[in-house]
């Protein structure tokens, strides 16, 4: 089982149902506890109450394992059909987005070593103008990963360096070019528009870019996150969404609460500083993990 960085989630939960694994009866005072121990995790109410409703329906005169109903419950009620799967393209171009803090850098350059172990030939584009260490960061990672790098330290335009970066790999045939933009608040109308002229740039050089558009959320900001990944959403075209510092929150159950309200896949959960702390999401090992005490 891969490491998920739940287990201060784990850990919490466990603390939350002292009943937890143990045999004991499903009545309403070890529902309404559940309920708290859920949400306390950042479940989200709306997933929480769809779990209580699904748990109030179970017949069960005889006592059973807390844990297990709620394992099976909850994976009830978590899609299958988003698939973990990204769209092919030569070179594969993914942009991403996000606010300050999320972790969007190290994301990328986990990602490139990601690529990289694939065999496949990997670009990194640094098209941050306004943080001054982000293009710093974003070279280290690159070598590290075994990806080359391309950028502007001089504040060129950020759409400029995109455009520059598609023609680059198409002319050196790359297989996968990763684009980081600055951070943005999806309230800043400005910088949304910098992104809607990235994208109109890069389809300039090749019309099916980008393929993919990854927004990162910071899995200890909680439910602050779910907000964030809906104007994103609205305002970018958001393809996919990765989850980073897991390891750092007691607050895992968000992954699940976005995974099941936004409709749009998890590609993958950040669990730590290394450059191989990156998972593939794959709901049920999540829930299992959750889950464990």
């Amino acid at each position: 089982m891969p490491d998920w960085g739940l287990k201060k989630t784990a850990r919490f939960l466990a603390a939350k149902l002292p009943l937890l694994g143990r045999f004991i009866r499903l009545d309403e005072t070890t529902l309404q506890q559940v309920e708290e121990s859920l949400l306390s995790c950042d479940l989200g109410v709306e997933l929480t109450e769809q779990l209580l409703e699904r748990l109030r329906r179970i017949d069960r005169q005889d006592a059973d394992q807390l844990k297990e109903i709620l394992k099976a419950e909850l994976a009830a009620l978590i899609s299958p059909t988003q698939m973990n799967q990204i769209v092919e393209g030569k070179p594969l171009v993914i942009l991403f987005v996000g606010v300050n803090g999320t972790g969007k850098t190290t994301t990328i350059g986990k990602l490139a070593y990601y690529f990289s172990q694939k065999n496949e030939k990997v670009l990194i584009a640094a098209t941050d103008t306004f943080r001054a260490a982000a293009y710093e960061q974003l070279q280290i990672w690159a070598k590290q990963a075994g990806a080359a790098f391309l950028g502007n330290p001089q504040g060129k335009d950020p759409a400029a360096i995109a455009f520059d970066a598609v023609q680059s790999a198409l002319k050196h045939n790359y297989d996968v070019l990763l684009i980081d933009t600055a951070g943005r608040l999806h309230t800043k109308a400005n910088l949304m528009a910098e992104l809607a002229k990235i994208k109109r740039v890069i389809q300039k050089v090749l019309p099916a870019a980008p393929h993919e558009v990854w927004l990162v959320l910071d899995g200890n900001t909680g439910q602050n996150s779910m907000v964030q990944a809906q104007e994103f959403l609205k305002a970018v075209g958001v393809t996919g969404l990765i989850v980073s510092k897991l390891d750092g929150t007691a607050k895992g159950g968000i992954v699940l609460a976005i995974h099941q309200k936004l409709h749009v896949p998890i590609k993958f959960i950040g669990v730590g500083e290394k450059i191989t702390d990156l998972v593939e999401f794959e709901p049920r090992g999540f829930i299992e993990a959750l889950l464990s005490s």
